[in-house]
């Protein structure tokens, strides 16, 4: 009975680890392409995504009025993401902040409802930010170390394993695959410094921005199994096969985006 259980169990493992490697070899080309291609693929990305993660926060946060909610997140997503200067979509989320904490009152989660106006604005503004101010390569690098850290926290997390992070928000993570995928995601911006042949004095500083976006990255993540336990929800969405929700995909890419953009307009002063 026993081994029937963890024969079951493995095999469980298994469909999903597939059915997550099948899914990222279709949406991360997908990502890549649209920015490389740029306008207006990536915008109508940053749009898809902006409207899912509306959706998906007014979902998984228990409230009475989803609809409006995910309007309201969403329709200062799409100002950050359509928008420059940066001033008009801040004032525009302070509206939206507004009009969102005067009809929260009574709900239960309040916070959480709130905190879905600037989360995901911030998030996918950011990114998009870095592409009209840096362009589609420093876009993909930025992703790479994310997707570096994760990557790197899961193979060195599940394989030496050792202390926990945060027993408490997330059992799983583990300080080897923090160390791992901070790690990874350095290699990672070494790599395309080498590819692309910066100078020492820039990719030095490359190479400490991957550290602390994958740190950063890793906060995000934590932020967002901090949420859903309290929530008591195990995934943010079923829309990925084997991932759950957009949220619990990019939850670390657009918690670091905003932080990646301000250290590269600070090396933009730098570097001039």
């Amino acid at each position: 009975m026993v081994k029937s259980k963890a024969k079951d169990n493995s095999k469980s493992k298994l469909n999903s680890f597939l059915k997550r490697v099948a899914t990222s070899l279709v949406l991360i080309p997908v990502v890549i392409a649209c920015i490389i291609f740029g306008y207006p693929t990536l915008y109508l990305l940053a749009l898809l995504g902006a409207a899912l993660l509306s959706w998906e926060w007014a979902s998984m946060v228990p409230n009475s009025r989803p609809t409006f909610y995910a309007m309201n997140y969403f329709f200062v997503a799409m100002v950050a993401v359509l928008m420059n200067p940066i001033i008009i979509p801040a004032l525009v989320m302070v509206v939206a902040f507004t009009v969102a904490f005067c009809k929260s009152k009574g709900e239960d989660n309040r916070k959480l409802l709130l905190l879905g106006v600037p989360y995901i604005a911030c998030g996918i503004g950011s990114i998009v930010s870095i592409y009209s101010a840096y362009g589609p390569y420093i876009v993909l690098w930025f992703m790479f170390v994310v997707w570096g850290v994760d990557i790197g926290g899961y193979l060195v997390g599940s394989t030496v394993k050792g202390p926990k992070l945060a027993p408490k928000i997330s059992p799983n993570k583990t300080w080897s695959g923090l160390l791992g995928g901070i790690l990874l995601a350095v290699a990672v911006s070494y790599g395309v410094m080498v590819l692309f042949k910066v100078s020492p004095q820039v990719s030095a500083y490359y190479l400490i921005m991957a550290g602390i976006i994958a740190a950063i990255a890793q906060v995000g993540d934590l932020i967002e199994s901090y949420i859903k336990r309290r929530l008591d929800i195990k995934d943010s969405s079923n829309l990925i096969p084997g991932h759950g929700g957009i949220f619990d995909r990019i939850d670390g890419l657009i918690f670091a985006a905003p932080f990646a953009y301000l250290m590269l307009a600070n090396l933009a002063k730098i570097v001039k």
